[in-house]
């Protein structure tokens, strides 16, 4: 069973010092998830990539699974909040795009957290926080449950996300690109082609929109 990472979340600090300290161990166990699954991490290799002390790290984080927390929880709700108005006839098509340039200007943070070492972990905090948010679905297609609708969207929309992410990642990722995802720099989809498959895969069926796809 994953950690609810929202049990494990820890106040920020206020200190300038221990602020910059707090981003470094971040951007350490960042760069660290798209080498390897979180599970094979240990804290010695995240405070040597971040250029701490092994002991800074305690003073600010009880275990790895805390430090994930600080990093996923508030991203994971902006993340929310932009995916729940495109399951909304009036905000749909302009909600999408923004969700879609949203992700594709945080692309790096993006690509760590749904695709890296601890994807699933994070995925299920979506979807353990979406289940939560079932009242601010206002449309639904006929005979589809709020809740059941609101967690396949969340679910489907990931999926697409994470896909897109894989397909665009580079070597200065510090990933080995793989054939099997990875487009010609031609043929890589933008926000805005992207908003398009979001509306044709996900959002039409759920809200029962027959309306034609965002182009």
């Amino acid at each position: 069973m994953t950690p609810d990472l929202l049990d494990l979340k820890t106040d920020a600090p206020t200190d300038a010092r221990q602020i910059r300290s707090r981003k470094a161990l971040h951007a350490a166990l960042l760069s660290l998830l798209t080498e390897r699954p979180f599970d094979q991490l240990t804290v010695r290799e995240i405070t040597k990539r971040a250029g701490t002390g092994y002991a800074t790290f305690f003073r600010h984080f009880q275990t790895r699974e805390a430090l994930l927390a600080d990093i996923a929880i508030g991203q994971i709700s902006e993340l929310l909040d932009l995916i729940l108005p495109t399951l909304r006839h009036e905000s749909g098509e302009q909600a999408i795009h923004r969700l879609c340039t949203f992700v594709e200007e945080n692309e790096s943070l993006w690509r760590a957290l749904l695709t890296g070492g601890a994807a699933d972990i994070v995925r299920a905090q979506v979807l353990r926080q979406a289940r939560t948010c079932s009242d601010r679905v206002s449309a639904t297609a006929p005979g589809i449950p709020a809740e059941l609708a609101l967690t396949h969207a969340v679910s489907a929309t990931i999926e697409v996300l994470a896909w897109w992410l894989r397909a665009t990642r580079s070597s200065n990722a510090g990933q080995v690109p793989d054939a099997s995802t990875v487009q010609a720099p031609d043929q890589r989809h933008d926000a805005m082609q992207v908003a398009s498959i979001l509306q044709r895969m996900v959002v039409a069926p759920v809200i029962g929109d027959s309306a034609p796809p965002a182009a």
